[in-house]
């Protein structure tokens, strides 16, 4: 599981609840079908028109991810493995690459390594992979655009919620206590509005923005890796250039913990 995500979504939920009693209110306000309709039925509907059902299909998929932790490699184990890799090409030739392609799981440095070891040329090898980590943001975008939408949405219907609200209190004006009770419901769809837009939906897109860029980090510190052994680049060169690639404090943990120079 994502812990962030689940942790943020508890002191969400505590921030809410803990703000109502603290004004004095009763949590049980926040039961409001009414409103509960207006803006989770509503926003939904905004989702339907807004986007195609190959992308709505999608949505499950997306919570998916959120909620569970990524999975990649760390850029220091992509360094290793590289090298690794270099070397044993200078020492063994290219197509000596095939033997490790079992021992990978990941599509992305398999197709790679097997595009080396087919004697594809670097400027196709280049061309092929590149497309496939734009293909892969353009559908990250498209996922996280979805939430975007829900984010810009669900405060507006909030708004109108309100309206609907008002327009239901104006028929209690001669009852003061179903006035008030009416008002309340009211601004309680303005509350998930806004509550659901920013609090969920719109740090949701960020979240899967945040993980697209660093699957895209590490697909591209492979394709570099790989290009630089195609090309037949000395190992501790391609260490120095995918080294640009880390923090300093992780190069500088690389270099007291590894010793790949020979």
């Amino acid at each position: 599981m994502d812990r962030p995500i689940i942790l943020g979504m508890i002191l969400a939920a505590v921030t809410l609840l803990g703000g109502i009693m603290a004004k004095g209110s009763n949590p049980a306000v926040l039961i409001d079908p009414a409103a509960l309709i207006i803006i989770f039925v509503g926003t939904i509907a905004c989702i339907l028109n807004a986007f195609t059902m190959k992308e709505i299909k999608r949505v499950p998929k997306l919570f998916k991810i959120l909620f569970t932790e990524q999975k990649l490699y760390e850029p220091a184990n992509i360094i290793q493995m590289i090298v690794d890799l270099a070397y044993q090409a200078r020492r063994d030739g290219l197509l000596s690459l095939e033997t490790q392609m079992a021992e990978i799981d990941d599509p992305f440095i398999k197709k790679g390594l097997q595009m080396i070891v087919d004697g594809q040329d670097e400027q196709f090898l280049r061309d092929y992979m590149e497309t496939e980590i734009v293909m892969m943001e353009e559908r990250h975008a498209s996922g996280a655009l979805v939430f975007t939408q829900a984010g810009t949405y669900a405060p507006t219907l909030g708004v109108l919620g309100a309206v609907i609200g008002l327009i239901g209190a104006l028929g209690s004006l001669d009852d003061v206590d179903a006035l008030g009770v009416s008002i309340a419901a009211a601004f309680v769809a303005t509350l998930f509005g806004i509550f659901t837009g920013y609090v969920l939906w719109h740090p949701f897109a960020n979240k899967l923005k945040r993980k697209s860029q660093e699957e895209i980090v590490i697909k591209t510190m492979i394709l570099e890796g790989l290009i630089s052994i195609q090309s037949g680049s000395n190992p501790v060169q391609i260490k120095e250039k995918m080294m640009v690639f880390l923090t300093p404090e992780q190069r500088q943990l690389m270099e007291e913990g590894s010793d790949i120079d020979g």
